[in-house]
């Protein structure tokens, strides 16, 4: 079953712009990664705050792309951006409803 997530990082006003150019970058392997169907980015400049909407096959295979990014480094890498904790949630897909 798909699932929807959300990835709400807070960031540093002053490294935005910043952060933004990793993120184009990162997300190129994210959309072809094992399992993303799609990702989007939404950006709200006045509490900058970046917010990925994520459609994935399974949670399983979204949890298997966060190891990888953290066996890369990636999280690591921009953990100096941020400027709170990042909030993630996780929803079924009922497109039934």
């Amino acid at each position: 079953m798909s699932v929807m997530i959300t990835l709400e990082m807070p960031v540093k006003p002053e490294m935005l712009e910043d952060y933004l150019n990793i993120l184009k970058e990162a997300l190129v392997e994210t959309r072809a990664y094992k399992g993303c169907q799609s990702v989007t980015t939404l950006v709200d400049k006045e509490s900058s705050s970046v917010v990925l909407v994520e459609e994935w096959d399974s949670a399983e295979d979204q949890q298997a792309y966060m190891a990888w990014r953290v066996e890369t480094g990636l999280i690591e890498a921009v953990a100096p951006f941020m400027q709170g904790e990042l909030a993630t949630r996780t929803y079924d897909i009922k497109s039934e409803v």
